[in-house]
């Protein structure tokens, strides 16, 4: 059996609401720290304009690169190939999502909230501060809240973050294990499919591409009961569409989007499948219209049954599920 990774803390603590970047010495070279941090910064993608020389000095004036044991270090200090040095990148600005988040259950342990669209859920890339993790860090004034699954940027619903380091481990283990019974609203076309029935793919993502995709004749990986598919008639999204319930037995990137775009009923407002568009061609009122609306299971702490729904897009009731 293979030994879970125990993971430590880093040398550096958080700060609003974002930790610090690890980062190691590529190659077989020995370079000085500044002009490792400095090269560091000069690649990212996403970098703040004023990022520049200057303020990576700065950060050594501040203590604030460090070694693996929180060992400060000087901008001259030679660094050889495989080091880990711990450091804050500085984000780049980023287009506010205007829309908030909101609350839908909290205790001493959790928070339940319904994530809004556009509103990635953990830093990465160019959607650093505008996530749902830094956001509820800054507003609670609490650096340990962490999310213990994950949702789509552009899939909006309910979302269970953690409040304390010590319990993280037993609900994100609890997602990871697929205990965690999901529901999801998804809005197309009504194309005839027939409920309750369940969809069965073999999907892959490969690296560097933005969509998933089928692979016809593999071994399924990905499985999604549909629960039902209810005509919309008049809608404010259009006319010809359906509201599906969505219940997703296995959690490969994109699937209900995949299989949805599959069955000829790609969801309104998806930006990948059928077609990619461009990436930042965005409009904040015209979300993709797939939502997590319930979440259900055992709470490894208590063992006491838990259940927790939201409206989606639609604002109708979770019946039957």
């Amino acid at each position: 059996m293979a030994r879970r990774r125990v993971k430590t803390c880093p040398p550096l603590p958080p700060r609003d609401g974002l930790g610090p970047t690890r980062v190691r010495l590529p190659g077989d070279t020995p370079v000085t720290a500044s002009d490792f941090i400095a090269r560091v910064i000069a690649e990212q993608r996403h970098r703040h304009p004023l990022d520049d020389d200057t303020a990576v000095l700065e950060r050594f004036d501040r203590g604030e690169v460090v070694l693996r044991d929180a060992t400060p270090l000087a901008p001259s200090t030679l660094l050889e190939p495989g080091t880990d040095v711990f450091f804050y990148r500085r984000p780049a600005p980023e287009t506010p999502v205007p829309h908030e988040i909101d609350i839908v259950h909290e205790d001493d342990d959790i928070l339940v909230v319904n994530k809004p669209p556009f509103l990635a859920t953990m830093p990465r890339a160019a959607h650093i501060t505008e996530t749902a993790t830094v956001r509820l860090r800054r507003q609670y004034g609490n650096d340990e809240i962490t999310p213990a699954h994950r949702l789509d940027r552009l899939t909006s619903g309910l979302l269970l973050l953690t409040k304390r380091r010590e319990i993280r481990g037993a609900y994100q283990e609890m997602f990871a294990q697929r205990g965690v019974r999901k529901l999801y609203e998804a809005i197309g076309p009504d194309v005839g499919i027939s409920a309750p029935t369940r969809w069965e793919h073999h999907i892959e993502k490969r690296h560097g591409e933005i969509a998933s995709s089928l692979v016809d004749g593999a071994q399924p990986n990905a499985f999604t009961r549909v629960r039902s598919v209810t005509p919309m008639g008049a809608s404010p999204w259009g006319a010809g569409l359906a509201r599906y319930l969505l219940e997703p037995e296995t959690g490969r990137t994109h699937q209900l989007r995949v299989q949805m775009n599959a069955a000829g009923a790609p969801i309104v407002g998806d930006p990948v499948y059928p077609v990619v568009r461009a990436f930042g061609d965005e409009d904040f009122t015209r979300p993709m219209l797939l939502a997590s609306i319930g979440l259900e299971f055992v709470d490894p702490l208590s063992g006491a049954p838990r259940r927790f729904t939201a409206g989606g897009h639609t604002g109708l009731p979770v019946e039957g599920w």
